[in-house]
């Protein structure tokens, strides 16, 4: 759905359709198998979405739920089928790590550019 100007995905129904499924008794290994496919189908969507309206055609995947491979290698293989190119953090972690360490690596340019004009 579109929320102003973005796509959003609504988990409502996929998590409604999940809890039934629990409740008939349906094995939780592959209730977490669909969770991981339906999640990665529709970011895949939402992105090719976006790419239509113009966003660039390279994908940076980051954020703490890619340290899940699971979910990272369903939505890296779906990306790649549309023709994108992603790319995935590898050095620096891809969640809070990454984030600790472009704040460190700010404060040391700036401390960096502090002692050159002195």
């Amino acid at each position: 759905m579109r929320v102003g100007d973005l796509w959003v995905y609504d988990c409502a129904v996929t998590l409604g359709d999940l809890l039934e499924r629990q409740a008939s008794g349906e094995p939780v290994p592959r209730l977490a198998e669909a969770f991981h496919q339906t999640l990665a189908a529709a970011t895949a969507e939402l992105v090719a979405r976006a790419v239509e309206e113009g966003a660039p055609r390279t994908v940076c995947l980051g954020g703490g739920c890619f340290t899940n491979v699971l979910l990272l290698t369903h939505v890296r293989r779906r990306l790649r089928a549309l023709g994108l190119r992603v790319l995935v953090g590898r050095e620096v972690p891809v969640g809070d790590g990454g984030i600790s360490y472009g704040q460190a690596a700010v404060a040391a340019a700036r401390l960096a550019h502090e002692w050159k004009r002195r």
